[in-house]
C-alpha cells in the first residue's frame, strides 16, 4: 500500500502537466497561417506578368554603355469567360533591349530576331495563338496559358538593379489594362478587362478570328491539301486610296522546315535547292530530284513576273499575274489593285498530315519608291469562297485560310525617297528640294556640306541633274548676293521631284504648273500624284489640262486631295536618258510629265495664294510622301528686275555651252 500511494500521485502528476492532445486544441490555433493569395486568382479577365529571372555581365568591358544579358518571363493567362484569339501584348522595353529569342511567339511586326526593341515592341503567340478560358477546358492551365521565355542584351542597367519595363498591356481591340503595378523587385503584373462600352457575346463562340481591314491585306488560302504537300494561292490586295506598290518584293520566313517546289504567277529571286540537299529535306525526300525545287530558302524573295509570262501554260495562266510587281490604288483601277500567285509547298515531318498546315511567318512587302509596309502575324480567318474552276454557278472553298494585314508606316527615320521644289511668277529663283532630301552617304559627305541649306537656283537649272547645276548656281547666287559656303551644300538625292510653280494670280483665280522629273533608272508606268492643301485652296479647284485630275477624299476628309495621273499615251514617266544632242552628251536629261492646273476664288475670295494658301501641305507620288522645302517664294523676290536677271541668266548660260564646244 506504501509503494502504491507514490505511484498514483505520479500518474496523477503527470496527466497534470501533459499538454492536451492536438484535437483538444481550439481551431484557431490548430489551423496553418492561410497562404497569400497569388494576384492571377484575383482577376477576372486577362492577366498579364512580366517577371525578371536573372542578369549577368557580358563582354566587352565598357563603363559608358555596358551590356548586360538578361532573361525574363511574360505569362499571359486567360481568366475570363471568352476565348481570347490572337494575343497581342505590348512590352514597353526602355533600356535599348536587343532581343535575341523568343519561345513561343512572334514580334507582330514581322521583325526578325535578334530585333531592336528599346522603345518597346508587341509580341503575338506562335505557333498557338489562342488561349481557351478555363469554362471552356475545365481549368486546364496549359490551353489558358502562353509562356515566353525572353533572353537579350540590355544595357547600362547593372546587378542588383532589376531592368523592368515601362508598361505590359494587352492590344488586342476591345480591352483595357490598368497601369501594371509592381508585385515584387522583378514582377510586374497587371490584370485587362473587356471595354464595357463594346458588346460581347460570350453565349457564342466563333471558330475563326474575324477578317480585319488594312493598308494592304495578303490572303494565305490552301486550295489543295495532301499529306506531304499543299497548294497555296497568295493574294495581295490594295485598299488604301493612295497605296501603291511597283516591283513588289514579298518575303516570310519558314518555321518548319519547307520548301518551294513550284510556282506560277511569280518567282523566288534566288533559284537554288543547295539547302535541301545538305539539309533535314534531303533524308526525308530521298527520291525527290532537287533540281527540280524552286528554292529552299528559309527567308525566299518572292517576285512578279513580266507580261510576258501571263500566258505560259508553266508560269502563268494565273488571273491578276504578271505586271512586272505593280499594283495600283483602287481609285486608279480596281483590277490592278491585285495580285495573285500559287505555290506547291513542300511539308516536313511531323507534319506529314493533311490537316498539318502552318502558314510561314514575319511577312515584308516592300517596292520601289513606294511607302513603307509593316505587316502583322498570320490570323485564321474563315475560309476563302472563289468561283468554281469547272464553271457551275456554284462557290468553292479553300481548306484553310490566313489574313496577313499590312499598313503604311511613317517612321521617324524614314529616308523620303522623292522631294519638291518651290518656284512663283513673283520671284525669278527657284527653292529647290531640301539638302539630303532623300539622304546622303558617308562618301558624298566628304566634298559638300549635308548640313547647309540648299542654295537658290536659276529656272532652268531644273532642267539638269545636280551635279550639272554648279556653275550656274554659283553665278545665280553672287548675283543675288548671296553667300555660298564651302563645301557647298549636298544635293538632294531624290531620284523623283515635283516642281510646284504658281504661275498666275488673277482677280478671278490663279493657276498652279507641275512638273514630275524621274532622275531614276526605273520607269513609272501608270504613276499617280496627289496634292493635299489647306481647305479654302481646295474649294476652288476646277482642272487640270494635261492630266486626269480630281478631288479625293482621303483619311477622314471630304475633297481634301487632288488625285492627278496621266492621260491616255501620257500616263508613262520615263526614267532618266543621255541626251540626244552629241553636243550636250555630258548631260543627263530627266523623264517630265507637266500640266497646269486651274483655280477659281469664287469660293474663296479671302484666300491669299502667294502665302501658304497657294502651296501644298503634302504630296504624294505614287504613294511615298516627298519631302516638301522648308520656305516658300517670297513676293520681294525679283519681280522687280525679273527680264534683267533673265537676260543675265541666258547670256551666262550660253557663254558656259560656247566654253564646253
Amino acid at each position: 500500500m506504501g509503494l502504491l500511494l507514490p505511484i498514483l500521485f505520479g500518474v496523477l502528476l503527470l496527466l497534470t502537466i501533459t499538454p492536451p492532445s492536438l484535437s483538444q486544441l481550439p481551431p484557431e490555433i490548430m489551423a496553418p497561417a492561410p497562404a497569400p493569395i497569388s494576384p492571377s486568382d484575383l482577376c477576372n479577365g486577362i492577366f498579364l506578368s512580366y517577371e525578371f529571372i536573372l542578369g549577368r555581365k557580358i563582354p566587352p568591358n565598357d563603363t559608358s554603355d555596358q551590356p548586360y544579358r538578361f532573361e525574363s518571363l511574360l505569362t499571359v493567362l486567360n481568366n475570363g469567360r471568352e476565348e481570347l484569339k490572337e494575343w497581342r501584348v505590348f512590352v514597353g522595353f526602355q533600356h535599348n533591349e536587343i532581343l535575341i529569342s523568343a519561345s513561343d511567339a512572334l514580334i507582330v511586326n514581322g521583325t526578325e530576331l535578334p530585333a531592336l526593341v528599346g522603345n518597346g515592341t508587341i509580341f503575338g503567340g506562335y505557333p498557338v495563338s489562342d488561349l481557351k478560358t478555363a469554362i471552356q477546358t475545365a481549368g486546364d492551365l496549359k490551353q489558358m496559358t502562353a509562356e515566353i521565355e525572353l533572353v537579350g542584351t540590355q544595357f547600362m542597367v547593372a546587378p542588383p538593379a532589376i531592368p523592368l519595363p515601362t508598361n505590359i498591356s494587352l492590344v488586342n481591340d476591345g480591352w483595357l489594362c490598368p497601369e501594371p503595378t509592381l508585385q515584387s523587385k522583378r514582377e510586374l503584373t497587371t490584370c485587362c478587362k473587356r471595354d464595357a462600352s463594346i458588346k460581347v457575346n460570350t453565349t457564342i463562340t466563333t471558330k475563326f478570328f474575324p477578317r480585319q481591314p488594312g493598308d494592304l491585306t495578303i490572303m494565305y488560302d490552301v486550295i489543295r491539301a495532301y499529306d506531304q504537300n499543299y497548294l497555296t494561292e497568295v493574294t495581295m490586295e490594295n485598299h488604301n486610296p493612295l497605296g501603291r506598290l511597283d516591283h513588289w518584293e514579298l518575303s516570310f520566313d519558314w518555321m518548319r522546315d519547307e520548301f518551294i517546289q513550284k510556282m506560277q504567277g511569280a518567282y523566288p529571286t534566288v533559284v537554288d535547292a543547295t539547302k535541301c540537299i545538305f539539309g533535314p529535306q534531303s533524308l526525308i525526300y530521298t527520291g525527290l530530284d532537287f533540281a527540280d525545287v524552286l528554292t529552299c530558302e528559309r527567308r525566299p524573295v518572292i517576285i512578279d513576273l513580266p507580261p510576258t509570262k501571263k500566258d505560259d501554260p508553266i508560269l502563268g495562266k494565273i488571273p491578276f499575274c504578271c505586271r512586272n510587281g505593280t499594283i495600283l490604288p483602287p481609285t486608279m483601277d480596281p483590277s490592278k489593285s491585285v495580285s495573285v500567285f500559287t505555290m506547291q509547298v513542300s511539308k516536313m515531318p511531323p507534319d506529314f498530315n493533311r490537316s498539318a498546315l502552318f502558314p510561314p511567318q514575319n511577312w515584308r512587302i516592300k517596292g520601289t519608291l513606294n511607302p513603307d509596309y509593316a505587316c502583322g502575324p498570320p490570323v485564321r480567318v474563315s475560309p476563302t469562297f472563289y468561283p468554281d474552276p469547272s464553271g457551275m454557278p456554284t462557290n468553292k472553298s479553300s481548306f484553310a485560310s490566313w489574313q496577313i494585314v499590312c499598313n503604311i508606316t511613317q517612321a521617324k527615320t524614314e529616308i523620303p525617297k522623292c522631294c519638291v521644289s518651290f518656284s512663283a511668277f513673283f520671284n525669278d529663283s527657284i527653292i529647290p528640294c531640301n539638302t539630303c532630301a532623300c539622304g546622303c552617304v558617308s562618301e558624298t559627305r566628304r566634298t559638300c556640306n549635308a548640313e547647309s541649306p540648299s542654295l537658290l537656283i536659276p529656272p532652268d537649272a531644273l532642267l539638269l541633274p545636280f551635279e550639272n547645276r554648279t556653275a550656274l548656281t554659283l553665278a545665280w547666287n553672287a548675283l543675288k548676293h548671296k553667300t555660298v559656303p564651302n563645301p557647298m551644300p549636298c544635293g538632294d538625292n531624290c531620284g523623283v521631284s515635283i516642281n510646284w510653280h504658281m504661275a498666275s494670280d488673277y482677280r478671278g483665280g490663279w493657276t498652279v504648273r507641275i512638273t514630275i522629273f524621274n532622275w531614276g533608272e526605273i520607269d513609272f508606268p501608270n504613276w499617280f500624284l496627289a496634292v493635299q492643301m489647306k481647305k479654302p485652296a481646295l474649294l476652288g479647284f476646277e482642272k487640270a489640262y494635261s492630266f486626269n485630275a480630281s478631288l479625293l477624299s482621303v483619311d477622314g476628309g471630304v475633297n481634301n486631295t487632288i488625285f492627278m495621273e496621266g492621260l491616255p499615251g501620257l500616263d508613262y514617266l520615263v526614267a532618266e536618258a543621255d541626251e540626244k544632242d552629241p553636243k550636250k552628251k555630258n548631260i543627263r536629261v530627266s523623264g517630265k510629265q507637266q500640266s497646269v492646273i486651274q483655280f477659281s476664288k469664287k469660293l474663296t475670295p479671302g484666300i491669299n495664294v502667294a502665302e501658304r494658301d497657294g502651296f501644298p501641305a503634302k504630296v504624294i507620288f505614287n504613294g511615298e510622301e516627298c519631302l516638301l522645302p522648308d520656305v516658300l517664294p517670297m513676293a520681294s523676290g525679283g519681280r522687280r528686275n525679273g527680264f534683267i536677271t533673265v537676260l543675265f541668266f541666258i547670256t551666262f548660260y550660253v557663254a558656259v555651252f560656247m566654253i564646253r564646244l
